[in-house]
């Protein structure tokens, strides 16, 4: 399994880069914000001092991309964890498929607090923001099947993996869609993933609680592996 390495050449003012989940509560996320939320502070580089590195992965042997959003720090449900329940879901199938990592971070750090973090992801889906991601895949054209995953907030994306999924052109592209939430299953991120990569085939996707990513590994990678069996992705 190969990791994708990002680089990002920061400016006098960087930040250090969290992540958040969502919760089924009133007003919350549907598991903790993955991404530590931040106050709608956007960040706008300057070319001259900041710029934006791809990251470009070799890969002999897969064409298969395993591209997430996820979030440390205080989450929903499981504490102050040290890696995203989504990560750890990625991290299984990137190991069962051969598939390259690639992991979706904002420019922008989300606070760690969790009511702080939602505070800021909420802020965003009201203004249906596009928060800056620090790298991008520049050899997104070699890959056939893009594992897309993410935590489900308020019954949807976070809006960065809007922002990723814009980046890129998706037609004729297999998208296999996978989150963690503390409820609401995938809620209706499938046709929302249709809608914004049009040319896309979208596959049934997988849902797995973030308490049993985080606290039920063995539990959450039967559940992955079973998924991938049945989606022909490995024997």
């Amino acid at each position: 399994m190969k990791k994708i390495y990002t680089l990002f050449l920061a400016a006098a003012m960087a930040f250090t880069l969290t992540a958040c989940g969502s919760a089924e509560i009133p007003g919350v996320p549907d598991e903790t914000p993955e991404t530590t939320p931040l106050e709608t502070q956007r960040s706008y580089l300057s070319s001259e001092n900041e710029s934006l590195q791809s990251a470009t992965v070799e890969s002999d042997s897969t064409n298969i991309l395993v591209a997430y959003f996820s979030r440390t720090g205080e989450n929903y449900n499981v504490g102050v964890i040290e890696k995203g329940n989504t990560e750890i879901i990625a991290e299984m199938i990137a190991e069962q498929t051969g598939g390259d990592l690639f992991h979706m971070e904002t420019v922008t750090p989300y606070p760690e607090d969790y009511r702080e973090c939602t505070d800021v992801a909420q802020q965003e889906f009201r203004d249906n923001a596009r928060p800056e991601l620090t790298a991008s895949v520049n050899n997104f054209d070699s890959y056939d099947v893009i594992f897309l995953g993410y935590p489900i907030w308020w019954s949807d994306m976070p809006m960065a993996v809007y922002t990723f999924m814009e980046n890129y052109d998706f037609t004729g592209k297999t998208i296999v869609p996978f989150a963690t939430h503390e409820g609401s299953g995938l809620a209706s991120t499938e046709s929302s993933i249709a809608g914004a990569c049009s040319g896309a085939e979208v596959l049934d996707g997988l849902a797995i609680r973030g308490s049993v990513a985080q606290n039920s590994r063995e539990e959450a990678e039967d559940a992955v592996v079973n998924w991938l069996q049945e989606g022909g992705f490995i024997g």
